[in-house]
């Protein structure tokens, strides 16, 4: 599982900086956008379905299948629920970590992670509204790369 969650981020950063190198920054990111708007949900509902999960998992079942998106695989996380909320952070990220390696400014993830995230959870339980906390470029969390709040609306 972790050399396939690693051979599938590896694509996504070979596309993304391939765009980004001829294009620019901007481009890149409007094509990571239109790609995560796609994939999140996709991915979204082959977790809903393989834990059986029903139309409206509610917060245990984002826990559950957050635990088994790709990036679960590659990066340390964090998930808290209390009530009707769901925090998650990704305490490490790989993305960020190998773009720091390589001498490259680091990728500015928020828009694209509201895409992501909102769609993601919004796909297991269309109930569920997202906040980013803390991102790229605006961290406001030391203690985590990123930080993204879920709030189960009964």
């Amino acid at each position: 599982m972790e050399i396939y969650s690693k051979n599938w981020l590896a694509m996504d950063g070979v596309w993304f900086q391939s765009v980004e190198r001829k294009c620019g920054m901007d481009e890149a990111m409007y094509h990571d956008a239109q790609a995560w708007k796609r994939f999140t949900v996709i991915e979204a509902q082959r977790i809903k379905s393989f834990l059986g999960l029903p139309e409206r998992a509610g917060v245990e079942g984002l826990a559950q299948a957050l635990r088994l998106r790709f990036y679960a695989n590659l990066n340390e996380d964090r998930i808290e629920q209390d009530g009707n909320t769901l925090l998650y952070s990704a305490v490490h990220c790989r993305v960020q970590t190998a773009r720091e390696r390589k001498g490259m400014p680091l990728h500015p993830c928020k828009p694209v992670g509201l895409i992501e995230y909102e769609g993601f959870a919004k796909t297991i339980d269309d109930r569920f509204r997202c906040e980013c906390l803390s991102c790229y470029p605006e961290v406001t969390d030391s203690t985590c790369c990123c930080k993204w709040k879920f709030i189960l609306q009964v």
